[in-house]
């Protein structure tokens, strides 16, 4: 049986789709959402990269192609008298909520590190552990299709950053984001086994943060002594 096909999003659905998840877990009294609080939420000023300004017909718009991609809609508890929306991610992909919410940080702030996951996500779903993050997204990238992929380490950088895969390879919102289609080495012949290279790199990075942190710490307590 051939893979399923790749849901391809874009930017304006993306944000439309990572808002409602968010709201759902965050302000769980005010969801489903009427449209005006959903196009304050994709434009709001915070935990949004970029910053965006959708309009009324922009969101409709998304909400459409969201709707034939089962992914979002008018919501079936809605008492009638104001229009409001819901997303369906969890039928679609029957995620964990660690996997909802690292999938909804990357839809609504771009790539990051699993770090910056980890604390981002904390309003959505308590991750104990920088590994947890890291199991999480190694869970996304093993979808068929992968919904995840991490991005080649910028110069410099010593952390790795993980990137969504829903828009394609190409599309995003009017700011410089790195495409997708740089988490595969040049003439690689094993994209698989690339992208777990690159994880397990990641993995070890964010170990040797807390070893070094750890240590610091117990200096600290014998200094103290």
């Amino acid at each position: 049986m051939p893979p399923p096909e790749p849901i391809v999003l874009t930017a304006a659905q993306a944000r439309v789709l990572g808002a409602l998840v968010e709201k759902e877990v965050t302000t769980p009294e005010y969801y489903p959402l009427s449209m005006h609080a959903l196009i304050n939420a994709c434009n709001q000023r915070s935990n949004r990269e970029p910053v965006t300004d959708l309009d009324e017909e922009a969101v409709r718009l998304a909400l459409r192609g969201l709707e034939d991609k089962q992914l979002a809609g008018r919501a079936r508890s809605a008492d009638g008298r104001v229009a409001k929306y819901e997303h369906g991610l969890g039928e679609v992909f029957n995620f964990s909520r660690g996997e909802t919410a690292l999938l909804c940080v990357l839809l609504l702030r771009g790539p990051q590190t699993p770090g910056e996951l980890r604390g981002r996500a904390e309003r959505m779903h308590r991750f104990d552990e920088l590994g947890d993050v890291l199991a999480g997204l190694q869970k996304l990238m093993g979808r068929e299709p992968p919904l995840v992929a991490v991005l080649p380490r910028q110069p410099g950088a010593k952390e790795l950053r993980y990137t969504h895969l829903l828009c394609g390879r190409g599309e995003s919102l009017p700011a410089a984001v790195p495409e997708p289609t740089a988490t595969l080495h040049a003439g690689s012949r094993d994209p698989a086994h690339d992208a777990r290279v690159a994880q397990l790199e990641a993995a070890v990075a964010e170990l040797r943060q807390q070893v070094a942190a750890l240590r610091k710490t117990v200096n600290d307590l014998f200094g103290e002594g």
